[in-house]
């Protein structure tokens, strides 16, 4: 295999916890009590929150290059939530159970190749990406709704 995935850092989102609704509203952040699984996909865990767990649901810069691919989206965050260090070429099951889109850059920020693609079939898109000296990093969005996944860069 040739890539890793990356979680988020977990000191990032603790925060939102202990925030008052009013400070929430103030970050655009929401708390919400999960009712359903795989319904809230943590992305420092890189696990779907259990039920009955709470998360914070955040807009995230998860692309803050100057690019025209600059961009951010939604995430979820479980309380108390401990970065996952995923194995070289391991896919966590939060993204093998879903309808993924793939987006790798190159070294200016920009997208150099897309596909959409069944979670199960993730890491052999990866590798044929990586496969591809232009492309520098990728990143995996979840389809259905568009959010920000995780960042994957070459093993």
């Amino acid at each position: 295999m040739t890539f890793q995935i990356h979680a988020l850092p977990e000191g990032d989102f603790q925060k939102y916890f202990a925030m008052s609704e009013a400070e929430l509203s103030a970050h655009n952040a929401q708390i919400h009590e999960v009712t359903s699984k795989p319904n809230a996909p943590c992305r420092v865990r890189l696990e779907d929150a259990e039920i009955g767990e709470r998360v914070v649901l955040v807009n995230y810069e998860h692309q803050p290059a100057d690019s025209p691919y600059r961009s951010s989206h939604a995430v979820y965050v479980s309380e108390g939530a401990v970065q996952a260090t995923p194995m070289i070429g391991e896919v966590p099951e939060s993204l093998a159970v879903r309808t993924l889109s793939v987006r790798g850059f190159d070294r200016r920020d920009c997208i150099h190749a897309a596909d959409i693609v069944d979670g199960t079939d993730l890491a052999n898109r990866l590798d044929s990406l990586f496969a591809d000296d232009a492309v520098d990093y990728a990143h995996v969005h979840y389809a259905q709704r568009g959010c920000f996944a995780a960042k994957v860069t070459r093993a």
